[in-house]
Parts: C-alpha cells; sequence; structure tokens
C-alpha cells in the first residue's frame, strides 16, 4: 500500500519514490544521529558520529544548509584572535596555502584578514530544508499564531519523556510496554490537546496513517511530495526538531547493537515525528501554504546532490581562519616537544609508580606528584584499567557497565562489605532494602495528588535546618546513591568481589584463568612488564559534585560515566594475587614479592586522593604507605594552586576550603572545568612528556613501541583511548560552537527529565552536549574549540597498519577531525602522517 501511496501527490510528472527506496533513506537519516547517554552514566558523545564517513569541511556544509548548525566560531573570534596576537601571519599564509583551490579563498594574509573583518553575509547560499512547521511558521509570521514548530516539539517531548522514564514519574505511561510508535498511535487517539491549540483533524490524520511505522514515513513522504534528491537531508533535518529525543532513541538502538540486537526505536520516533508533521500539512489546505510548500519542495529538487563546500563563501573564510587557529597551538605545542630535552626516566628501582587515567586533569596532578617526588614514575592508562566489568552496586539486581561506551562489560563484578559475614550483609542489604522503601513511600506521600496541597503548609518549617545545612554545605540536598540505606561502619568497607560466585543465576568475578590473562594484558598495556616498584599506585578518577545533574559528566569517561573506583580495586586485587603472580612469570612477566598494588580514587573536584584497602597492604610496607601519603598529600595542594586562577580563586586565599565548599556548594555550576580545554592526546613514553607543562589540555597515554610485539598495543590505543578521547574533544567543540545544536544551554534552567537528560525551562527538547557554564566563565571562553592533536611515538608504517585496518580510525583521520602526528623516536622530531 505505501509503495503505491509513493507517489508525488503535488507533481504527479515527478517518478514515484519505492518503498525500499524511502526506507533505506529513513535509516541513513537515522544513522546520521549521534546517540545520548542517560544522566546516571553521562558520557561525552561526538555529536557529529553520524558524519564520520564526511570531511570535517562537508560536514560543516552539510549541517550548515540543511540545520542551520554551526561547526565553527564566528568571524569575530578568529578577529579578535588575531588582534592579539595569538594567530600569527605566518599561521594565515600556511592555512591558505592548505585550502583545496577550488574555495578561492584570499591569497595572502593580509587579504584574509581583510575578508574576516567584513560582517558575515546575512543570507547564506542555498537552501535551509524546510519542514512543514517550518513552512507554516515563516507563514504565521507577524501573527499571534502560535509557533508550530516549538508547539510540535513540546507535544513530542512531552509523550516521549513518559514513555522513556526510568522511574522519575510518580504515574508511568499506560503504553510504555507497546513499541514507540504504536504507544503513541494509543495515546494520540485521546489527545485533544492539538485540537484545542487549532490543529483541528489531528486525531483523524493520526489514524489515517499507516500502523507500521515503516509505511507510515512512505505514506507521508508521498502525501507531501518530498523529493527524492533531498529526501535523506529532509529526514534527518526532521529528527534534528527532536534532536535530543532523537539521540536517546538512537542510544537504545546503539546499545542493543553492541550486545548484537537489532532495534528501530529511533525509526519509530521518526515515523512519529512525520505524522505529525503531516497532521499539520493536513489542516491547511488553502492556496498560500500549498504555494510556499511547493515552493519549498522545488528548492530542495534544485539543491545538486552532494555538498559544495565552496558554495558557501563565509564558511570557506571561516574554515582557513579556524585552520590557522589550530596551526597557531600546534607551533606552540609542537616546538615544546621537539625543542626541551628528554628528560631520563628515574632510577630503575623506583620507589613509587603511580598510574593514572589519562584524563586531561591526571596531566596536572601527574606533574605535580613529580615535582614532589623526583624519583616517582607516573603512567597513563585509560581510567577503566583495561577492565571492562559491568559492576552491580549491593542492594542492586542489575549493574552499570565500568568501560568506554565503544565496548561491551566482559565481567560481571558484584559489590560486598568486605570481611562481613554472609549473614551480616544479608542482614545490612535486607535494612538497606527497607530504607529505601520507606524513602520511596515518603517520596510518594510528598508528591501524590492529595497531600502535595497541605504538605508544604503544614510542615515547610521543618525543612528549615536542612536548608540551611545543605546550604552550608554541611549536608547533602540528597543522599548519595551509592551509601543510601547503609550504616557508616559498613560503607566504609564496600568493595568489589573477584571471587567466582553465581548471583542471580549469573555467574560474577573471575576463574583462575581469566585473572592471569586479564593481569598479562592490563600489564603489556601499561607498558610495565619489568622493574616493578615496591608500590604501584592504579589511581582511578571522579569527582565530587551536589545537586548537578551532570554530575556523571565530571567523572571517568572511559569507566562509562562512572568513577574508575571499583575498576582500580578490581585491577590491584587480582594483581596482588599470588596465584596470578606466579603464572605471569611463565609469560615473561617477574612482580617482585616486594610489590604492592594499591588502588585509589583521584577526585578531580578537590584533587583529593582516597586509599583504598589500605588494611590489606602488607606490614612491611607500612614506612612507603606514610610516605606516599604525605606525597600525595603535598601534590594535592599544589594542584589545587595551579587550578585557582582557573576557579576565580585569589592566590593568597584559604585555596583548600574553597575548592572543598565549591565540592559542596549546591548552587555552585562551575564545581571544576572538567576537560575544558582539552586539545592533545599524547602516546609516548612519559621520558618524552616528562618536565614539560601542558596545562591540563594533554591525554597523556604511556606507551613503549618497542615493547609492543606485533603492536597490539599500539591498535588497541589508537581504537579505543584514542578513539574516546576525539569524542570527547569533539563535544566541546560542538557544545561550544553551537549550543543551541550541540549543548544543552544555561545551566539554571535545567530540570531533570525522566532522569535520562534535561529539558532548559519547563518544556522543549531534551539536551544533548554541556551546559554553556562549563564552557564560558561569565567573562570568556574556558574551552575554545579546536580538532583533537593527536602525537603517537611509533613508526609510521606501524601507525599506518592500524589506519588500514580500522574503518573508525581511517574517518577520523583521513576526514580531517583530527591531526595526526608521529614523533621519530631517535631525532625526536613531530612530523604531520
Amino acid at each position: 500500500m505505501a509503495a503505491a501511496l509513493a507517489t508525488a501527490v503535488d507533481n504527479p510528472a515527478r517518478a514515484p519514490l519505492t518503498h525500499d527506496a524511502i526506507e533505506a533513506a529513513a535509516r541513513a537519516a537515522c544513522g546520521r544521529v549521534a546517540p545520548l547517554w542517560p544522566l546516571a552514566t553521562f558520557v561525552a558523545v561526538n555529536p557529529f558520529f553520524g558524519f564520520m564517513d564526511h570531511s570535517f569541511a562537508v560536514t560543516a556544509a552539510k549541517l550548515r544548509r540543511v540545520t542551520g548548525a554551526e561547526t565553527l566560531m564566528g568571524r569575530e573570534f578568529y578577529v579578535a584572535k588575531i588582534a592579539a596576537g595569538e594567530i600569527g601571519r605566518a599561521d594565515l599564509q600556511a592555512a591558505i596555502a592548505a585550502a583545496p583551490a577550488e574555495w578561492r579563498v584570499p591569497a595572502t594574509a593580509d587579504e584574509l584578514m581583510a575578508a574576516a573583518r567584513q560582517p558575515a553575509p546575512a543570507e547564506r547560499p542555498g537552501a535551509v530544508v524546510a519542514t512543514i512547521a517550518d513552512t507554516l511558521d515563516r507563514l504565521a509570521r507577524g501573527d499571534r499564531q502560535v509557533a508550530r514548530t516549538a508547539f510540535m516539539v513540546d507535544e513530542i517531548s512531552k509523550f516521549c519523556a513518559a514513555y522513556f522514564d526510568e522511574g522519575q514519574a510518580a504515574w508511568t505511561a499506560p503504553a510504555k510496554k507497546l513499541p514507540l510508535y504504536q504507544a503513541w498511535r494509543a495515546a494520540a487517539r485521546f489527545d485533544r490537546n492539538p485540537e484545542t491549540m487549532g490543529v483541528k483533524r489531528f486525531r483523524a490524520s493520526v489514524a489515517a496513517c499507516p500502523e507500521n511505522p515503516i509505511d507510515a514515513i512512505a505514506y507521508v513522504v508521498a502525501a507531501q511530495g518530498l523529493p527524492e534528491s533531498a529526501l535523506e537531508d529532509y529526514l534527518f533535518r526532521a529528527l534534528f526538531d527532536i534532536g535530543g529525543w532523537a539521540a536517546y532513541a538512537r542510544r537504545v538502538g546503539f546499545v542493543a547493537g553492541l550486545y548484537g540486537q537489532a532495534d528501530d526505536t529511533l525509526i519509530q520516533l521518526l515515523a512519529v515525528r512525520l505524522v505529525w508533521g503531516y497532521a499539520l500539512y493536513q489542516e491547511r489546505t488553502d492556496p498560500a501554504f500549498r504555494q510556499a510548500w511547493a515552493k519549498e519542495m522545488a528548492k530542495a529538487a534544485a539543491m545538486p546532490r552532494g555538498e559544495r563546500v565552496a558554495d558557501d563563501h563565509d564558511l570557506t573564510i571561516r574554515l582557513v581562519l579556524h585552520d590557522a587557529f589550530e596551526r597557531a597551538f600546534q607551533r606552540t605545542m609542537l616546538d615544546a616537544l621537539k625543542g626541551a630535552p628528554v628528560l631520563p626516566a628515574p632510577a630503575t628501582k623506583k620507589p613509587l609508580q603511580a598510574a593514572f587515567c589519562i584524563d586531561v586533569r591526571s596531566e596536572v596532578y601527574r606533574r605535580a606528584l613529580e615535582a614532589v617526588m623526583p624519583d616517582v614514575e607516573t603512567i597513563g592508562f585509560a581510567g577503566f584499567f583495561g577492565f571492562p566489568i559491568d559492576y552491580v552496586p549491593i542492594g542492586q539486581s542489575r549493574g552499570n557497565a565500568h568501560c568506554p561506551v565503544l565496548l561491551t562489560p566482559a565481567f560481571s563484578i558484584t559489590e560486598t562489605i568486605k570481611g562481613a559475614s554472609e549473614e551480616h550483609e544479608t542482614e545490612a542489604l535486607g535494612l538497606r532494602l527497607l530504607r529505601r522503601r520507606a524513602a520511596k513511600m515518603w517520596k510518594a506521600f510528598k508528591l501524590s495528588a492529595v497531600s502535595s496541597f497541605t504538605f508544604v503548609e503544614t510542615n515547610g518549617l521543618l525543612f528549615a535546618p536542612k536548608l540551611v545545612s545543605d546550604s552550608l554545605g554541611l549536608t547533602r540536598p540528597a543522599p548519595n546513591p551509592r551509601y543510601d540505606g547503609l550504616d557508616p561502619e559498613d560503607r566504609e568497607h564496600l568493595g568489589p568481589r573477584i571471587d567466582p560466585k553465581i548471583v542471580g543465576g549469573k555467574m560474577t568475578g573471575f576463574d583462575p584463568k581469566q585473572r592471569v590473562d586479564m593481569a598479562e594484558a592490563v600489564l603489556r598495556a601499561m607498558s610495565l612488564t619489568k622493574d616493578f616498584a615496591r608500590i604501584v599506585l592504579l589511581a582511578g578518577h571522579g569527582s565530587t559534585t551536589v545537586n548537578n545533574p551532570h554530575a556523571a559528566g565530571l567523572d571517568c569517561g572511559a569507566c562509562g560515566g562512572h568513577t574508575g573506583e571499583a575498576n582500580a580495586r578490581v585491577a590491584a586485587a587480582i594483581l596482588n594475587d599470588p596465584a596470578v603472580r606466579e603464572s605471569l612469570v611463565k609469560r615473561g612477566i617477574t612482580i617482585s614479592y616486594e610489590t604492592w598494588f594499591v588502588p585509589a580514587l583521584h577526585d578531580t573536584t578537590t584533587d583529593e586522593i582516597t586509599l583504598f584497602d589500605v588494611n590489606e597492604v602488607p606490614g612491611s610496607h607500612a614506612d612507603d604507605l606514610r610516605y606516599l601519603r604525605a606525597a600525595l598529600g603535598t601534590a594535592s595542594e599544589c594542584a589545587r594552586a595551579e587550578r585557582a586562577g582557573a576557579l576565580g580563586l585569589e592566590p593568597n586565599s584559604d585555596i583548600h576550603s574553597a575548592i572543598h565548599e565549591r565540592s559542596r556548594d549546591w548552587s555552585q555550576v562551575r564545581p571544576e572545568w572538567g576537560l575544558a580545554g582539552n586539545a592533545a592526546f599524547i602516546a609516548a613514553p612519559r621520558s618524552r612528556t616528562r618536565g614539560r607543562d601542558f596545562g591540563g589540555r594533554a591525554f597523556l597515554h604511556s606507551y613503549e613501541w618497542r615493547e609492543d610485539t606485533g603492536f597490539k598495543v599500539l591498535e588497541l590505543i589508537m581504537t579505543a583511548p584514542m578513539v574516546v578521547a576525539s569524542w570527547i574533544n569533539l563535544q566541546y567543540l560542538g557544545s561550544t560552537t553551537d549550543n543551541r545544536a550541540f549543548g544543552c544551554g544555561d545551566k539554571t534552567l535545567h530540570n531533570v527529565c525522566g532522569q535520562h537528560g534535561v529539558l532548559e525551562g519547563n518544556a522543549g527538547d531534551l539536551r544533548v552536549g554541556l551546559p554553556w557554564q562549563s564552557l564560558h566563565d561569565g567573562r570568556k571562553l574556558m574551552h575554545e574549540p579546536q580538532r583533537l592533536n593527536v602525537v603517537i611515538e611509533a613508526p609510521r608504517a606501524a601507525v599506518a597498519d592500524v589506519i588500514a585496518k580500522h574503518a573508525m580510525v581511517r574517518d577520523l583521520v583521513q576526514n580531517g577531525w583530527l591531526h595526526l602526528w608521529l614523533i621519530d623516536s631517535l631525532s625526536g622530531a613531530v612530523q604531520r602522517y
């Protein structure tokens, strides 16, 4: 039926579109959407994930034409950088020389600067792909008629909030178990709100559309006379209207794909969006609208296939300016790498080796620790320490993936009260569940339809002490979900259980062979296979904030938006296992009996380091442990002092207290700067970067290519940590260049929606990306957007082999989503790949 309907109604001469062609265009449009993870596991996602097969320049042109979104800063940003001397003439001239000839950019630096100072043209070449709602809004401009696009987005958003709700709503959606499109159709049968707002035949239009989502999409495409040449653009543009919810639906499918399952949630959401537009289309039969729509479709059909960057002169000017801006940074950073001498590694027998996450915030702390302990060896490694685990907190039946989102957990680990008997743990678990039920009942009472009217008036004053203590940072606005319902003495003994055990019908923990395999893989990946220190610190990282919906975004991205505590403790427990060490000897790795691995957590808000499982450290290491604590305390003070200026704290103030207060302040919108400023990823021996100040802008991954047999570690670095760093970098870039499209707006206006995201205000689309307060301090940008500079010390042939083998890496490199540089091990020269 849908195939027969796929004929352009308003233009009978146009060739009909087949059902297969429409479905292919719909799936291609869905593939352009980047996923969005819920708040509890919020991780950085490349907002241009679906455009990796396009170049950076082509994507910039396509998004600008189809959606109006920007991937570059305005001209005034680059003009200011030129005026400040941060972009030099040599940078401008080099960018001009690198620009494709067809862009027809100015030939000299002076001409480019003059062009940059000219105001950007008001009109863009070509046409932004228009939807039904857009056309109606344009016709109604100046009238009091409600904006159709905003109204449609609000209505779809309300439905999605109820459908995807993860436990926030007191009343669940009645059709939640149905597929999304079917659930929406069922709800639309009774929804009179659109008709009240002027969409008179809304329910009839929805009922007229097919029940199958693909058939419904084909039906609407035919009815609206969409041209084939612009079909994918139109469908993507329709999804962009509800980009937040589209991203959330894309995440559902993305996760299903990791487990080899199929999911069409996003296709169903696309059907909802198109049928909504069709209802608006059906409402207007007047000549003014039909003529306007026919004109839009004619313009869309006339657009050439493929993206011509050169047609947008304003964009080409800014692309060259942006290239010059990035070259200015590359000039300073790469000169520092080439110019500074390579410091010798610390003595073979080291008192301490400390492994930190490659996160840019760790770079600051590693420098501080090396200044305090010159003979320490610091190591950079992914914060999940090579253990992709599903961690199940005590009292929960399901866990969370503590590993990068590109991976699937290979092991399930349950939390336990270490040292407690099984009876005590069962009693503590029962008490926790009882307290949680009581808290849930209390919340339900406060939010119920009857008690909510009288609750505030009768009990409001009783909450005054709590409001005061929360405001002073003495208590938390809400219990820490990690510890809620547990007694204080039990909280101090929580930890992972690594022994194999069947829990809930599922095997958890590691068997003996798995322990040895994982230990070997992790040590080789860290290039840590000999000369072990007496203490090896494994420091994951997390962040401390309150009243912050995006708190997980400040935790470890390598741990799936969780802290790295569980991974560090699992890794340390396995590496301290005598049986594992005995088996490692047979595999060429000998860990001295004097060596002890100590797990820890680096709080990136306060720069405090917490050590775990110290009661298991042998008594022979008591002095080492005291020395370590003292050194970490001094290093923390140094790191806080370095970060104080960016946080607006005076150098002579009590920085320690001020930073801790920020972590407890429920009104603080900038408890820390997260990964703002990130610009480089360096995979090389620490001796190559030690003693150099990267200002908290570089991901530092330790890598010794001479110890990498078969370059398996290099392949792992380029396909996992490098890709994750690129995702982080591009999320910051998109959130900065166009926060409306790729960020989540003003933090002070956020309302948590269904526990999966935030709305900016009380309506509108689900917001993606980063809040503006995480990028700007109120006076200036704290993150200046540029593509990631990846610097690797490894043979060119080995790097080329990895690029040729992996399409994802190849797209990042060859399509200009990052800059790749190689260090020559003999000369130290750094060259562009």
